[in-house]
């Protein structure tokens, strides 16, 4: 579990209550989260893949600019023609595979990881915050991603920190 002071930062970062949350994954230079680490299943029960889930929205927001970039669709066109790129792309979603086993298993979700890996790319939120919680070079298009991205906490925290 997080402590109450993140539990609210990330509630404002998503303007809802989070669920499932399992731990801080990664903080953001500013000091806040921007990256909680999710259970593989939600309090209802229902399965939850996205393990390293990105919260921080203004990382939130660029990424999204990057996504309706095209950058996916070039992404995946990469991997069908880099075999080193799609077996290290193949080697994180792996990764991610293993990290979600440490939680719970949910055999609904086996073998099934988040953001397209291992074959394609669907999500960019996701594989930076692979990158982020995991470190770079685990996921070598997540870490692209936060290349592209840039110093998004330069302007301050994203929300308000807690209690002040």
């Amino acid at each position: 579990m997080i402590g109450e002071a993140d539990q609210r930062a990330v509630a404002a970062q998503l303007g809802r209550p989070p669920r499932a949350v399992h731990g801080v994954g990664h903080r953001c230079p500013c000091g806040l989260p921007d990256v909680v680490t999710t259970e593989p299943r939600l309090p209802a029960g229902t399965p939850f893949p996205t393990t390293f889930y990105l919260t921080c929205p203004r990382a939130a927001s660029r990424i999204g600019t990057l996504e309706a970039s095209g950058l996916m669709r070039q992404m995946t066109e990469r991997l069908a023609e880099d075999p080193g790129l799609a077996a290290a792309y193949a080697a994180a979603h792996e990764r991610y595979l293993q990290a979600r086993s440490e939680l719970a298993d949910v055999p609904e979700i086996a073998g099934v990881s988040a953001g397209g890996m291992p074959d394609r790319v669907k999500c960019l939120h996701v594989l930076a915050g692979q990158s982020l919680a995991q470190g770079r070079g685990v996921n070598p298009l997540g870490d692209e991603v936060l290349d592209l991205l840039g110093e998004w906490w330069a302007e301050g925290p994203c929300v308000a920190p807690p209690g002040g």
